[in-house]
């Protein structure tokens, strides 16, 4: 699996002296979809930034497809790093839907017929056909969210990061995000998916990586991390539900289903 995420050693304090970060070590291959979890302050949305170059490591390194974020402006580095705000309203500035998704597309350079094919794509993924000369500011935030997933799939970069992207969604909308999620990584998209939704997490996520305090403190399965009680913990996370069930039943390695726990417990 080719590393299109390497991080090494990352450390990063922002300016009121506050160390976000403080030495961790993260690999993200094509293909891949990562959950990123822990309590608010443990690092998370500071990593997404060092990501794709809104920040600067203080000490330590990221690359992106081999490359060092720090040889690379923001600019060109959100072309390989695709990153969802948490809050959509700090990633929408246009009147329109469709002008949102436009103008990223028109910095790529690309031709009107690509520009039309990539904006109806995403569109459809997000379910936006029918808002696509709506302004973004009357859409519920639901919608909303939408809108700037949709304007970073049309960038069609090689990482994916999606900042709380299950917040504010009914049950619909929970199974477009991970629709969106496994049609990236079948694409060969490496997703990484921060989130406070422990269930969203025990339903689709393969692979968790738990922060807390500035530091990964687990990095494993799905099963592995959710069944483990102390990690979540440390993290001050609570346990999915079917997680709970499979640890007392000691079947920490089972998918975290209803179906695959009922056939565990028959016996199939």
């Amino acid at each position: 699996m080719s590393a299109l995420i390497h991080v090494d050693a990352l450390r990063y304090t922002y300016p009121s002296g506050v160390a976000a970060l403080t030495g961790v070590d993260l690999r993200a291959g094509a293909g891949e979809s990562v959950a990123i979890i822990g309590q608010n302050g443990a690092g998370k949305t500071t990593l997404a930034k060092l990501l794709n170059g809104l920040l600067r490591p203080a000490s330590g390194t990221v690359w992106v497809n081999g490359r060092a974020t720090t040889d690379l402006t923001p600019a060109r580095a959100a072309r390989v790093v695709g990153y969802v705000f948490q809050n959509p309203d700090d990633q929408i500035f246009h009147s329109t839907v469709r002008a949102e998704l436009r103008y990223g597309l028109r910095r790529l350079g690309l031709d009107a017929g690509q520009v039309q094919d990539r904006i109806a794509a995403a569109a459809e993924l997000c379910d936006l056909q029918d808002v696509l000369e709506e302004n973004p500011y009357d859409l519920p935030y639901s919608v909303r969210k939408f809108v700037t997933i949709a304007l970073v799939l049309a960038l069609r970069p090689q990482v994916l990061v999606l900042d709380e992207p299950t917040a504010g969604q009914d049950l619909a909308g929970l199974d477009r995000i991970a629709r969106i999620i496994s049609d990236a990584t079948a694409a060969g998209q490496a997703v990484l998916t921060i989130t406070h939704d422990m269930e969203f997490v025990a339903a689709h996520a393969q692979r968790v990586v738990v922060l807390a305090q500035g530091r990964i403190i687990a990095d494993d399965t799905v099963q592995r991390v959710c069944t483990d009680a102390q990690v979540m913990h440390q993290a001050r996370l609570d346990q999915p539900v079917l997680a709970q069930v499979a640890a007392a039943l000691g079947a920490q390695d089972l998918p975290l289903s209803v179906p695959a726990l009922a056939r565990w417990v028959r016996g199939d």
